[in-house]
């Protein structure tokens, strides 16, 4: 699928918090907790469980929420189709990023193992 500008200008507005419980029912529902859940976003942003809920009370975009994340360096590793997009394939920053994210939500929902999805 082609990206747009406007599919990125949505990501960028979407806020952190309206997504986060998604992740949760989806990694839960799938057996995964809460706590993996953390330890995979603390690994791509830096962010951990306080600084999380701060972000998620503030209720930050997602731009603002990568403006402020530490991206761990090993993020280039993370490729594959995800919402029906190859993550290498994608040129916009922050859209590239929050798919980064999203992989590593359903690579855990799907019950791979933490050291492959903290690309360990």
């Amino acid at each position: 699928m082609k990206i747009t500008p406007e599919h990125n200008e949505r990501i960028a507005k979407m806020t952190f918090s309206s997504v986060y419980p998604h992740y949760i029912t989806k990694v839960e529902s799938k057996g995964r907790t809460m706590e993996e859940l953390h330890q995979v976003i603390e690994w791509l942003t830096g962010f951990d469980a306080q600084k999380l809920q701060e972000i998620i009370d503030e209720k930050v975009t997602f731009e603002t929420f990568f403006k402020r994340a530490k991206l761990n360096p090993n993020a280039n590793l993370i490729k594959g189709v995800i919402c029906g997009y190859r993550i290498e394939e994608i040129e916009n920053p922050l859209t590239k990023q929050t798919r980064y994210l999203d992989k590593l939500v359903d690579e855990l929902a799907k019950g791979r193992k933490m050291e492959k999805i903290l690309r360990q």
